[in-house]
C-alpha cells in the first residue's frame, strides 16, 4: 500500500450487532476518506452467521482498502457459568482474544496510525500505549447510553441499593433522566458481574483519544451538547466525541428473493415488518400472543420468526446459527400458518431487513429497538412498534416514544409482563390503520431527511468525520 496513506485498524467484537457497524464504518472511511481499512473480527465458533458474513464482505469489497481478518476467540469455559449473562461473557471473549489482537497488529507492516475499537474492546488500550498508536472508541448505540456509562462511576458512588428500586429518576448531566424502569440489564443487579464490568467500561472510554458515536446532532442535541460542553461530564470525559451516524448498511437488491416479490405485489405503506433481531427471543406464550395479535389486526405482515426461548431474551446473541431443526408450526399456534398464508408472510430465522425496511409497501415496523434496526428503520422512515428485550434497548424505546415521537410501545415493558394479544392488535391498528398513527408517521419521514442532511456534504455528521480524519492525521 502507499506509505502515505492512512492505515487504521479497527477492532470487532462478536455478535452481528458489532460486526455490521464496524463495517460500515471503514466502509465509509475507506470510501469517502481513502483511509486504508484492517478490520479485525472477533469471531466465536457457535456463531456460523457472523462467519458467513465476513466471508460475503470479503468478496464484496471491491475497493481492495479494506482487509478483514477474522481473528477466532479463545475458550472461556472455564472463567464462566451458566449464570454468566451476554454482556460479561462479551467482555471475557475480548479480554482473553487480546494476545492474538496484539500479534495481528504487531505483525502490521504498515502499524496503523489509528486503532478504533467497538465497545468491548475498550480494554485494549494497554495494546494501543504500547505501540503508541492514537486510540478511539466507536459507541454503537446512542449518545444518550453513553453519557450513561461515562457518568456511571459517580452513580456508583453517589447511590446505595439497586438503582432499579430507585423513587426518582437517575440523574445524568446535561441529559433527559433515566427511570428505574428503562436501565440498562447491566445495571439491574449490582451484585453481578456484568454491573462490576460495564462500570470499567464507562471509565476505561474515558482514556481514550476520542470516541466515535453513531448518532447525528439533529437527533439527540440537548445530549451531545452535554458531552461536548457540560462541565460535569467534562471533568470525566475530556476528549473529543465525533457524532458520525447515522451508519447503516446499504441495500443490496437480491431480485431472486421470495420476500422482495412478495412486498412487490402489496400497496403502499400497507405491511408491518416484525423482527428481533440476530439474538432476540421470545419466551413461548409471548410468541402465541403475537401470533394471535397479529393475526386479529387483520393487517398484512411480514414476520421474521425464531424459536421461542424460555430463558433469557439474549440468550441467542452468541449462539446465532442460522439454522433451525424444528418446523415453525411445531411452536406457532395450531393453524396460524394456514390461516395467515394467503395474506401475511411468515420467515424462519433470518430476511433481508435492510432492503425490507426500504421497500416502498412498508408502513411499520415492530422493533426489539437493537441500534442497528433503529437506524434503518429511522434512515427509512419507518414508524415503530417498539418492543424492547435486553441490553440498552429499554433506553432506545423510551427516546423512540417519548422524545422523538416516532414509536409506540407497550403499556407495561415485555421484559416485565406478557403483552396480550389485544394490546398488540391495538398498537399494530394504531400505527398502521389510524389517525392517531400519522403524527407518528410524519415525524419518522422527518428524521429521515434530517439523517440525510447530516451525511451530506456539509452536514453535521460528515463534518464530524472529516473531524476525526483531520485529529487521526495530527497525532
Amino acid at each position: 500500500m502507499d506509505s502515505s496513506q492512512l492505515h487504521v485498524a479497527i477492532v470487532s467484537s462478536p455478535g452481528m450487532g458489532h460486526l455490521i457497524p464496524v463495517l460500515v464504518l471503514g466502509n465509509q472511511l475507506a470510501t469517502y476518506h481513502n483511509i486504508k481499512i484492517t478490520m479485525l473480527a472477533i469471531t466465536t465458533s457457535s456463531s456460523s452467521a457472523e462467519t458467513e458474513f465476513l466471508k460475503k464482505s470479503t468478496l464484496t469489497n471491491e475497493k481492495k482498502t479494506i482487509e478483514i481478518i477474522p481473528v477466532p476467540s479463545n475458550d472461556i469455559s472455564h472463567l464462566i457459568n451458566s449464570s454468566t449473562k451476554v454482556f460479561t461473557k462479551l467482555r471475557l471473549l475480548v479480554r482473553e482474544t487480546l494476545p492474538k489482537i496484539r500479534s495481528a497488529i504487531a505483525s502490521m507492516t504498515h502499524r496503523p496510525d489509528a486503532l478504533i475499537v467497538d465497545i468491548f474492546g475498550t480494554q485494549i488500550l494497554p495494546i494501543a500505549e504500547e505501540f503508541n498508536i492514537p486510540k478511539y472508541a466507536y459507541h454503537l448505540t446512542t449518545a444518550w447510553t453513553l453519557a450513561l456509562a461515562i457518568y456511571c462511576q459517580v452513580l456508583e458512588k453517589e447511590i446505595e441499593g439497586e438503582y432499579v428500586d430507585l423513587k426518582e429518576p437517575l440523574k445524568i448531566p446535561g441529559c433527559k433522566a433515566l427511570r428505574p424502569d428503562n436501565v440498562l440489564d447491566q445495571l439491574l443487579d449490582r451484585s453481578d458481574q456484568q454491573y462490576e464490568e460495564y462500570v470499567k467500561l464507562g471509565m476505561e472510554y474515558t482514556d481514550f483519544d476520542g470516541i466515535l458515536i453513531n448518532t447525528w446532532e439533529d437527533l439527540e442535541p440537548e445530549t451531545i451538547n452535554a458531552l461536548k460542553y457540560n462541565e460535569k461530564l467534562r471533568l470525566l470525559l475530556k476528549v473529543p466525541v465525533f457524532p458520525i451516524g447515522p451508519l447503516r448498511r446499504k441495500v443490496e437488491t437480491t431480485s431472486n428473493d421470495e420476500v422482495i416479490q412478495w412486498l412487490d405485489k402489496q400497496n403502499n405503506e400497507s405491511v408491518l415488518f416484525a423482527s428481533f433481531g440476530s439474538g432476540g427471543t421470545l419466551s413461548t406464550k409471548q410468541m402465541t400472543e403475537l401470533a394471535w395479535g397479529l393475526e386479529l389486526s387483520q393487517q398484512k405482515f411480514v414476520w421474521v420468526v425464531r424459536p421461542p426461548s424460555d430463558g433469557d431474551a439474549d440468550s441467542a446473541y452468541l449462539n446465532s446459527t442460522g439454522k433451525e431443526t424444528r418446523g415453525m408450526s411445531e411452536y406457532l399456534p395450531e393453524g396460524f400458518l394456514t390461516r395467515t398464508k394467503d395474506m401475511d408472510l411468515v420467515v424462519p430465522m433470518w430476511a433481508n431487513q435492510v432492503e425490507i425496511l426500504g421497500h416502498s409497501s412498508l408502513g411499520g415496523f415492530l422493533t426489539h429497538c437493537g441500534w442497528n434496526s433503529t437506524m434503518e428503520s429511522l434512515t427509512n422512515g419507518v414508524p415503530m412498534i417498539a418492543w424492547p428485550l435486553h441490553a440498552e434497548q429499554k433506553m432506545n424505546a423510551a427516546m423512540l416514544t417519548e422524545e422523538l415521537g416516532v414509536a409506540i410501545r407497550p403499556a407495561v415493558l415485555p421484559t416485565k409482563k406478557l403483552v396480550k394479544r389485544e394490546e398488540i392488535q391495538g398498537m399494530v391498528r394504531i400505527l398502521m390503520q389510524t389517525k392517531e398513527g400519522k403524527p407518528i408517521e410524519e415525524k419518522a419521514k422527518k428524521l429521515k431527511m434530517s439523517a440525510e442532511n447530516a451525511l451530506s456534504e456539509g452536514g453535521s455528521s460528515y463534518n464530524s468525520i472529516c473531524e476525526l480524519v483531520k485529529d487521526i492525521q495530527s497525532r
